[in-house]
């Protein structure tokens, strides 16, 4: 049981493991022909076998590690618990600019990072063996492999299926830096497991999960120095939405090293070292812990794929717009298959697949509108094309951009570093893309995301009545800008006659 134990084996993290693998689970027996069989019990395994057995279908799921997969175990429950004590310590060390006398915080980190497993063990039932077993799915424990004829095998047990659905997900996986292989180093799987505060952190990489815990453990007090290959930081994002964050980063204390190249890593009396190039000058640093935030690798070990013409490539298994693979009784969702690795997006790709698979659905993934956020402090919310995206791909757009400096609640909250962004088809209200820069910006971009799926125009936004004062009102104030634009020099001057015959 060592590769699933949860570290460390407190009561918190004891019931955790007892709901995602319990250690007295007995497997059922196979009894007749399932309409689908489900590999993998992260987010997009869960929702397709919940979902399928809801509607009445006679349902496996099979998990080999951990029920709720990376979100639950060592992804968005666990880091969204820690950044929240971050958050917790900034407010203490900034509240003079609220009235309210400052201090320096004392960091008490085993009780933030014990807080955090208490929450996850809270959840955890959410995704237990025995809950879905109640909601009438065969729950099984153990490594799946394919077999011919529709079937699959676990341990002993052969499982035969209608449909099969592959929803293995994906793992951390270290780019190929001299030195790495010797050293202790963290990934998003271990970093959770820490008690003891690091006193000093050395991040690779500043995509999200890089920057949201660079800026977390800097706030919590760990020494934090960054190394980002690129010249900008969240390179998916729009450049001065990274800024930004880039801004914060430094203003907490991160030490941030763009353009950092040619990298090597070594275990040294005083910790580990980290050599690297920047403009062409060779830099070192040392550090009492690294994380590894870049790289993810497909979960398909053990699957033998091969037996049944499923087709994989380095990022997964191969999947056409209805997420079937190339073998048509067998399916595939979540992060083992999508350009889109978030727990959202695998939920709303095992709906699709619930209907193609058993209902004969002629579901698309690409006509998902899927938004994603950063938690940094402001976050950084994304949907559909960004900038850089419609020039790269030869879109021509329009784009509007409201600053949170212009919003009177984000004066207010003393959280003016941002803005609303939104690009539309040129010389059209169609909306293609948003990006978000706001302290609360994943639940501002939610709005947008409705608006997208259900085609209203970013003038219509501008109609819709918001609560004053609130942050929201920025994206209305978005749609005021586009409905000036529809005020040409013609229109006005029929206006302006108009009202002087009125006078």
């Amino acid at each position: 049981m060592s590769d699933i134990d949860f570290l460390p084996q407190d009561d918190y993290n004891q019931k955790t493991q007892e709901n995602v693998h319990p250690s007295d689970w007995t497997n059922p027996t196979p009894d007749g022909r399932y309409n689908l069989v489900v590999i993998g019990a992260g987010t997009a395994g869960l929702v397709t076998a919940a979902g399928a057995a809801g509607m009445g279908a006679k349902v496996a799921l099979i998990e080999r590690k951990w029920m709720g997969g990376d979100c639950l175990n060592v992804g968005c429950v666990p880091s969204k618990a820690i950044i929240r004590s971050a958050r917790a310590a900034e407010a203490v060390r900034h509240s003079d600019s609220f009235g309210v006398q400052a201090q320096e915080p004392v960091i008490d980190f085993p009780a933030a990072m014990e807080r955090m497993r208490k929450l996850r063990s809270d959840i955890a039932p959410n995704d237990s063996a025995a809950r879905f077993k109640d909601l009438g799915v065969d729950m099984y424990l153990g490594q799946a492999s394919f077999e011919e004829g529709n079937r699959v095998r676990v341990g002993e047990q052969v499982l035969k299926y209608k449909k099969a659905v592959i929803a293995t997900g994906a793992r951390a996986s270290a780019p190929p830096i001299p030195g790495l292989e010797d050293i202790p180093y963290l990934t998003n799987e271990t970093l959770f497991s820490l008690t003891e505060q690091p006193t000093s952190l050395g991040v690779i990489g500043a995509g999200p999960i890089g920057c949201e815990m660079a800026q977390t453990f800097a706030s919590l007090g760990t020494r934090v120095v960054q190394l980002e290959r690129s010249s900008h930081i969240l390179p998916k994002e729009e450049k001065d939405a990274g800024a930004i964050v880039e801004t914060h980063l430094r203003s907490v204390g991160v030490e941030l090293y763009k353009e950092a190249n040619n990298l090597s890593v070594q275990k040294t009396e005083t910790g580990i070292e980290l050599t690297f190039e920047q403009n062409g000058a060779k830099r070192t640093e040392t550090v009492e812990q690294l994380l590894v935030a870049v790289g993810r690798a497909p979960n398909l070990e053990g699957l033998e794929l091969e037996k049944v013409g499923v087709a994989t490539h380095e990022k997964g298994v191969e999947v056409d717009d209805h997420l079937r693979t190339t073998n048509p009784d067998i399916y595939a969702c979540g992060d083992v298959c999508s350009p889109f690795q978030f727990t959202h997006a695998a939920d709303f790709m095992a709906r699709i697949v619930i209907q193609n698979s058993l209902f004969m659905g002629r579901k698309k993934m690409s006509d998902l509108v899927i938004p994603w956020c950063t938690y940094t402090t402001p976050e950084v919310a994304r949907v559909g094309l960004s900038s850089e995206d419609a020039e790269t791909q030869g879109i021509e757009i329009d784009t509007y951009t409201m600053e949170m400096a212009e919003v009177d609640r984000a004066i207010l909250d003393g959280e003016t570093d941002g803005f609303v962004r939104i690009h539309t088809k040129k010389g059209s209200g169609k909306i293609l893309g948003a990006t978000i820069v706001a302290s609360h910006a994943g639940d501002l971009i939610n709005e947008i995301v409705l608006a997208m799926n259900q085609g209203i125009g970013l003038g219509s936004l501008a109609n819709s009545i918001h609560p004053y004062p609130t942050q929201a009102e920025a994206v209305r104030r978005v749609g005021d800008l586009y409905n000036r634009t529809r005020l040409t020099p013609k229109i006005k001057s029929l206006f302006d006659m108009w009202l002087r015959w009125r006078r």
